[in-house]
């Protein structure tokens, strides 16, 4: 199944609906590839003061000199850059492609597939000590490089930003748990992007049969930036749904469920 992106754009096309409103909507995950621009910092959601989850990184606290506004930039402008072959794009395969894949720096980009009881079996890569994830859990994001042919595609801040709003505004019963202890408040780690701009390759992700080039992006969505986990073997547990009412893309709602273990292992 692909990500959940391809997957509302195929029941867009399926159905025939066009609406004003254009949507790209990914699970997704990278690495620390570079600096989100400047003209990228973002605003996000209402800020917690603080953090009661070990190893989250507090949603109102700088990580490693950025925002969790600026590590989605950064996130999405590495992985709408990766191609789709010869490995597989984080957002179709989440175990054919090693964890290590493109990523660089001490912060990794996680995401898979958005789909339910998916097994994203890591442990064969290890990953290195002091090494920190930013945790993609159910997020979306509206681009100006997306089908001509379908709603999806946005060009003005406002537009990209109205549709990322909309369908964050859809997700419900989110969790996470770390080695089965819980992240509380997770909702409160809601954050969303200005215009950004990235560069996708020819084909992409989000347009298989077009092309790529430099295109401007809104994002939105649940991040956790984990700090780096202890030595040996650990359980990431997270998922939850877009509910998209009736209306949107036909008579009856529309339920997008996600539910991703990650198995990883973190080096000595």
């Amino acid at each position: 199944m692909n990500n959940l992106v391809v997957l509302i754009k195929r029941i867009f096309q399926e159905s025939a609906i066009v609406t004003v409103l254009a949507t790209a909507l990914a699970g997704c995950g990278g690495g620390d590839s570079g600096a989100a621009t400047d003209a990228a910092v973002a605003h996000s959601s209402a800020l917690p003061t603080g953090s009661g989850n070990p190893h989250v990184i507090p949603h109102n606290a700088a990580y490693r000199g950025r925002t969790y506004s600026q590590w989605e930039v950064s996130f999405w402008q590495w992985a709408l850059a990766l191609p789709l072959s010869p490995l597989p794009h984080p957002f179709n395969d989440c175990t054919n492609r090693p964890i290590s894949a493109g990523q660089s720096g001490n912060v990794w980009y996680w995401s898979a597939p958005d789909q339910p009881n998916e097994i994203c079996n890591q442990t064969a890569t290890m990953i290195p000590p002091g090494t920190s994830i930013f945790l993609s859990t159910l997020d979306i994001e509206a681009s100006s490089l997306d089908d001509p042919t379908t709603p999806f595609l946005q060009t003005t801040p406002e537009l990209q930003l109205a549709v990322a709003q909309q369908f964050a505004n859809y997700i419900q019963d989110l969790f996470v748990s770390i080695d089965d202890v819980p992240v509380a408040n997770v909702t409160a780690y809601r954050t969303t992007t200005n215009q950004f701009t990235f560069t996708a390759p020819t084909p992409w992700v989000f347009y298989p049969t077009g092309t790529g080039g430099t295109g401007t992006a809104v994002g939105d969505g649940y991040f956790l930036m984990l700090e780096p986990l202890p030595p040996g073997s650990h359980k990431i547990h997270y998922g939850g749904k877009f509910h998209i009412p009736a209306g949107v893309f036909g008579p009856d709602p529309v339920d997008v469920i996600k539910d991703t273990t990650l198995l990883i292992t973190v080096g000595s």
